[in-house]
């Protein structure tokens, strides 16, 4: 896992929840992961990491994700370990 995503990994579990983490970041955590990441209606997309299907919104038009969907992110990570 390169040195950028444990960052990002560290601000997700973070307290209190950061407000201002670029979705790119989270979705570049997720593939170094091993999440195989599928294109969904919209701006939604679908995310596969350990057997487990998940499917969430792109941010828009800002490209930070806001505290719920980041709170959101620290579950399913905590979920598949």
């Amino acid at each position: 896992m390169k040195a950028k995503d444990r960052k990002t990994l560290a601000l997700i579990f973070n307290r209190p929840v950061s407000g201002n983490i670029k979705w790119s970041r989270i979705e570049s955590l997720f593939k170094a992961l091993g999440a195989d990441i599928s294109e969904r209606e919209g701006s939604r997309i679908g995310v596969k990491l350990f057997n487990e299907i998940r499917v969430f919104h792109r941010p828009h038009p800002s490209p930070n994700t806001d505290k719920g969907a980041v709170a959101s992110k620290r579950m399913v990570i905590c979920a598949v370990n």
